[in-house]
Order: C-alpha cells, then sequence, then structure tokens
C-alpha cells in the first residue's frame, strides 16, 4: 500500500516560525528527506524513530541531483511510508517543491503542503524592515538571481527596475554585481539603498548595508556567502541597525 508525501516549509530557520501544520507533519513522518538549509533546531523535531535522509544541494555541488531525490521519495513512498520533505522556507517559493510534487502524483502518491515562512518575510522581521510601505514601495518581487546549471540570468530588467518597488533576490550572491547593473541599465539609481541579510532568522544572521552602485564590491569584501538574501528599493531606508543580541531576546524571551 502506497504512502504519501509531506511537502513542507521549515521557514527561514528559526523554528519557532514554523507553522503548526508544518510541525504536526513533521512528527507524523516515518521518514524525513531533509535540505541543507534546514537547521538543526528544525530538524530535531522529528518523530522518535524517524529516519533521515540528507539530500542538501550546495552551490556547485548538488551531491544529490534532483532526479534522484525525487526517486527517493517515490520510493519510500511506496514502501508504504509517510514521507516528510522537508524544505527550507517555503516549498512552493523557489524551492521546487511543485517539481517534486508533479513528479509523484504522476507516479499515484498522495501529496499534501505545508506552507512556510519565506526568507524574505522572516528577514523583513528580523531586520525591521517592510516588504511594502506606503509612499515608498506598493509593491514587492521575488526574483532568483540563478539559473539552472548555471544558465545565462535573462531577467526582465525593466519590469524589475521598478523605483516603487521592492525588489527581492534569492540565491544571488555570485550573480550580485550582473544583477546591480542589469537595474542600473534600466535607469534604477545607482543610490538606490540595499539591504543584503545572511542566515536570516538565525544566530548566525548577518546583514549589510549597501547601495546599488556599491553593492558588488561591498559583498566582495564583507565575505558575505549563501543564503544571503537581498532587499532593493527605498523600503531600506527605513533600517535601524539593532543588535542581534537584542533581535534574539525579544524573538525567544
Amino acid at each position: 500500500m502506497s504512502g504519501k508525501v509531506f511537502l513542507i516549509g521549515a521557514g527561514p530557520g528559526d523554528p519557532e516560525l514554523m507553522t503548526l501544520r508544518a510541525l504536526r507533519m513533521l512528527q507524523e513522518a516515518d521518514v524525513v528527506v531533509y535540505d541543507r538549509l534546514v537547521s538543526a533546531d528544525i530538524l530535531n523535531l522529528h518523530a522518535e524513530g524517524a529516519r533521515l535522509i540528507p539530500v542538501g544541494k550546495a552551490p556547485k555541488c548538488h551531491t544529490v541531483p534532483q532526479d534522484r531525490i525525487n526517486e527517493i521519495l517515490l520510493e519510500e513512498a511506496r514502501a508504504g511510508h509517510t514521507v516528510a520533505r522537508l524544505k527550507g522556507g517555503d516549498p512552493l517559493i523557489f524551492g521546487r517543491g511543485s517539481e517534486e510534487a508533479a513528479y509523484l502524483m504522476a507516479h499515484g502518491v498522495a501529496v499534501e503542503y505545508a506552507p512556510g515562512i519565506t526568507a524574505a518575510q522572516g528577514a523583513s522581521c528580523s531586520t525591521g524592515v517592510p516588504l511594502t510601505h506606503r509612499g515608498l514601495a506598493t509593491s514587492v518581487q521575488y526574483v532568483t538571481g540563478h539559473r539552472q546549471a548555471d544558465k545565462v540570468l535573462d531577467l526582465d530588467w525593466k519590469r524589475l527596475a521598478d523605483p516603487d518597488t521592492t525588489l527581492v533576490v534569492y540565491m544571488g550572491v555570485a550573480n550580485i554585481g550582473q544583477i546591480a547593473m542589469g537595474l542600473m541599465t534600466e535607469n534604477l539609481p545607482g543610490s538606490t539603498p540595499v539591504l543584503a541579510i545572511g542566515n536570516a532568522t538565525t544566530p548566525d544572521e548577518r546583514r549589510l548595508v549597501s547601495r546599488l552602485d556599491q553593492l558588488a564590491n561591498d559583498v566582495r569584501t564583507s565575505g558575505l556567502k549563501a543564503p544571503t538574501l537581498f532587499f532593493i528599493g527605498k523600503v531600506v531606508s527605513l533600517y535601524a541597525e539593532q543588535p542581534m543580541a537584542d533581535i534574539l531576546e525579544r524573538a525567544h524571551g
């Protein structure tokens, strides 16, 4: 008898940002197939006796290819197990959750979702920078700064270079210079403020305030690595730097 797969968003890292639905599904699972960016604190919430299968990817290092991940999920479900596919953030925002779900459903496996707090929302709360704000940003756009197999980053720069929009760039560290140049080519001012947030909502969170025309150099000299998120737009002008210890105390106190 076939099992089922829960596609679970673990959120950006802080276990308190998981939904109740996500926690319930994780604790019902016999098998947990998890990504590299799922924090240890969240992973430790699995049911006693559950089997853990790491399938994490790092930039330019996909130790478990996506096709194999699909096969693992199918094999475990066909063995009658309840499988938690645990992903950082939200599984349907740059998480390839829909690809895995389509594969499983095409093979007759039931799939259920638990949405997660995506990194942009988590970073917004931890830094105090809103994604929209009256008079500064009337909309927000999420975009990936990386293409599969290192293909050309052919983004619609004209659409993205909207001064009244907050642009959130995921997975953009390696290509941030190209991204900044593409936006400035479409007349987004070089003075546009930018906030880079690494490891958002975790004790290792790092922040960098810059501007579009200095961003590539500032990121390079800062040593920021993935996972880093970029907020580009006038809302960054609202940022007031706060000690990370104070933020964590408020979050967990």
